[in-house]
């Protein structure tokens, strides 16, 4: 795994764009990784993450991951107040553009 100010580094040179689509990668990979999904398996971005099986542990396992991934801090509230991928992933792409 790149060291994560490479990383970071690299997502905010990014064009929004590229950046969202960077993000979402990273987040349905953490996600399916969590759900013991494989890479090819459709994993919706608009469902609630509980309809799709997480528990609120899991979930906090996923946060950790992506803040320690992101250098960023994920507020529980964008968790659990809109828990969907696509939130999260709209969420993450702005905190990072303006980060």
């Amino acid at each position: 795994m790149p060291p994560v100010e490479s990383t970071i580094q690299r997502l905010r040179d990014l064009p929004r764009s590229e950046l969202a689509e960077e993000i979402e990668s990273i987040v349905l990979e953490k996600f399916r990784a969590v759900l013991l999904m494989d890479e090819s398996e459709d994993l919706p971005l608009d469902i609630s993450y509980f309809d799709l099986g997480l528990t609120s542990l899991r979930l906090t396992e996923i946060r950790q991951s992506l803040e320690l991934l992101l250098d960023l801090s994920i507020n529980v509230n964008v968790l659990f107040n809109e828990p969907t991928v696509a939130h999260l992933v709209d969420h993450l792409t702005q905190e990072i553009q303006h980060a």
